[in-house]
């Protein structure tokens, strides 16, 4: 059966495959690669003589079970495809609709979760008032459209992009939403795809969107918690709840000093291994 209805906050976000809503075979394959989610993809990804029959294989991609969320990219306002679009996107089976090139909060109704990609500058400016709006589950850097609307330079390590990509995690933090990465380029760089990924996690993305298979697995273990990590919050959490029995206000594991705001952490740390457990 399709994979239950967590609040996006809740649940993890490592890996979220873009695709192609014209390739049944790829979206086929997709249910068992192990990404978190998967965006089937009407926009970028289709040429516009297929549109039609893109949408109707995620139509038929939709009445099929999916073990994890499975969200709609639909065409943009203003295009000839965007209204058949929204129709597609009140499907039942779809866990949210991602909007191209969002520039102001979105005024797009219905009951499914959006998540609006910011990819102009324009788009960056408004990333406070797009995550505070009602409905939006997270914001979704797009960093090739961007980048081309800003006149940069190619750069491995993104330093042109950097401030517009924290603009994205900041306006969604602040909101309680979700932040997701923009794809990396070349599949054939594993090694940038991990310093990459890595960049994305330091900078406070909860997970990255890819375009490959064969890019899962590397955004998987940069944004998943590890048995480490884990066993160091379980044992943060028994210091802190030994130290508050003890009636003190904080406590000191590894000789640091911890607080509410590291029991909090801790204590997201267990919530998400758990979900990533299945």
């Amino acid at each position: 059966m399709t994979a239950e209805p967590l609040p996006a906050a809740a649940r993890p976000w490592r890996s979220v495959l873009y695709v192609p809503g014209d390739k049944p075979r790829a979206i086929e394959k997709a249910r068992a690669l192990g990404a978190d989610a998967v965006i089937l993809d009407l926009e970028d990804a289709v040429a516009p003589e297929h549109k039609a029959g893109a949408r109707e294989q995620a139509r038929a991609a939709l009445a099929q079970p999916w073990p994890v969320p499975v969200l709609l990219r639909l065409n943009a306002p203003g295009t000839p495809w965007h209204g058949d679009d929204l129709a597609l996107a009140a499907h039942p089976a779809l866990a949210g609709v991602v909007l191209p090139k969002v520039e102001a909060p979105p005024t797009l109704a219905g009951p499914k979760p959006l998540w609006a990609m910011i990819e102009t500058p324009l788009g960056v400016l408004g990333a406070p008032a797009i995550a505070a709006a009602p409905g939006v589950a997270g914001l979704i850097a797009g960093a090739n459209d961007l980048a081309h609307a800003l006149r940069t330079r190619p750069h491995a390590g993104r330093e042109p992009l950097l401030h517009a990509l924290s603009a994205v995690v900041l306006a969604t933090r602040a909101y309680g939403k979700v932040p997701l990465d923009a794809v990396y380029n070349d599949v054939r760089d594993p090694e940038g795809l991990a310093r990459e990924c890595a960049q994305g996690r330091a900078l406070g993305f909860a997970g990255k969107t890819v375009i490959h298979p064969g890019q899962i697995e590397a955004a998987n273990a940069a944004y998943g918690v590890s048995e480490a990590e884990t066993e160091r919050a379980r044992a943060l959490l028994a210091a802190w709840n030994e130290a508050r029995a003890a009636g003190q206000s904080v406590a000191t594991f590894q000789g640091a000093l911890v607080e509410q705001m590291h029991v909090d952490e801790a204590q997201e740390t267990l919530a998400l291994w758990a979900a990533q457990q299945g």
